[in-house]
């Protein structure tokens, strides 16, 4: 696993978190932050982060968004569609980005190619299938953070220190939290259980159902400015970011009455802003990887009468894709370094053609022996 984290001086910090074994004797296991990575591509602070099984792409108040592809750990390329602070960043999934920025614009972005599908202008709920309205709920405040629940049956909106709680089912207000402080990140634990950090050093465990405290803890000296969570087969553990510059990673326990216990911790000594968790598994792996990596099964025949066509074809997309990607999916970068996925799909496709050149000469020589 990796974690990521933004700050106020425009870096994107990368430490690999390794499990080490067990010791005889006892049945916890130590974890240990190394650097991987520092990544200076943003030129403001950082002010959003997001991660799916393959990518990690961070906002800023430079107006761009910067991806950066785990696997290979290269930068991928900036999307530039915004005029204004990027304020959030979303995946759905792992082909679909979403964004939001201080233009009042709600930006889809296809995840493979990297192209904006839709650019919606805010302020409304929409039906992502069909990009239109699906809902629309007065809230009569500006609210600062929107988060729904693992499930969806209910969502939160942050006002300041106040936490409104809403059903789905009826739309309206179910309860409303109270923190000591303004609220600056929350994040669901189960469908009931909420983590709610804001302009202090605890972190506190609330129930949504009874509006209750269940536990708090001192996690940071300074504000805490990010929290996140996600689940190994081990753990349930929640990574807290703080102004105090450290990186902080807690296992939950069942009972979240009792608080948690530190696993690992790291000083950036820089202002953290954000936060995010690359998980690298197997299953993700595959679901990551980029569409059409070979050519689809097709028969002898197919592929006899087609195999002109295609080289003639290949060489031909190969000679204008560059160009095209780089504008059509409006991803920008060092113009001495096109971006890694325009790169990609060149690549490939040259082997296409080199395999199908190969046939053909095979063909040939066959043909002469007869």
């Amino acid at each position: 696993m990796e974690v990521v984290a933004g700050c106020y001086e425009q870096v994107l910090f990368g430490f690999a978190v390794h499990p080490e074994p067990e010791t005889s004797g006892s049945h916890e296991r130590k974890w240990t932050p190394v650097a991987d990575f520092t990544h200076h591509a943003h030129t403001a602070s950082l002010s959003a982060v997001a991660v799916n099984s393959r990518f990690v792409v961070t906002g800023s108040k430079d107006e761009t968004i910067h991806i950066y592809d785990m696997k290979k750990k290269v930068d991928h390329g900036a999307l530039v569609h915004h005029n204004g602070t990027i304020t959030c960043l979303k995946f759905y999934g792992n082909r679909h980005l979403i964004s939001g920025a201080e233009d009042g614009l709600i930006c889809v972005w296809d995840a493979k190619k990297w192209e904006c599908l839709k650019s919606i202008k805010a302020h409304k709920t929409w039906n992502l299938v069909e990009g239109r309205s699906a809902f629309i709920k007065n809230i009569k405040q500006n609210a600062h953070i929107v988060e729904w629940s693992p499930r969806g049956e209910k969502y939160v909106v942050v006002i300041l220190n106040k936490i409104d709680i809403y059903r789905l089912d009826t739309a309206s207000v179910s309860g409303t939290i109270t923190n000591a402080k303004r609220v600056s990140s929350v994040t669901f634990l189960s469908e009931s259980v909420l983590a709610v950090a804001g302009d202090e050093e605890v972190v506190r465990f609330f129930d949504c159902d009874s509006l209750t405290c269940l536990s708090e803890f001192k996690a940071h000296e300074n504000r805490v400015k990010d929290v996140f969570s996600f689940e190994t087969p081990e753990h349930h553990v929640i990574v807290t970011a703080s102004s105090d510059g450290f990186i902080k990673m807690w296992k939950l326990e069942e009972d979240k009455k009792v608080s948690p216990s530190l696993l690992c911790e790291v000083n950036t000594n820089a202002r953290l802003t954000c936060l995010g968790v690359w998980l690298d598994t197997v299953t993700d792996t595959k679901e990551s990887m980029p569409p059409a990596a070979a050519p689809p099964p097709v028969s002898k025949e197919e592929r006899s009468k087609s195999s002109n066509k295609e080289s003639g074809d290949a060489a031909q997309e190969e000679e204008g894709q560059p160009k095209a990607d780089r504008k059509k999916c409006s991803v920008s970068g060092d113009s001495s370094k096109p971006a890694q996925g325009s790169s990609l799909v060149s690549a490939k496709k040259r082997k296409m053609v080199e395999m199908l050149e190969k046939k053909k000469k095979k063909k040939k020589k066959i043909g002469t022996v007869s």
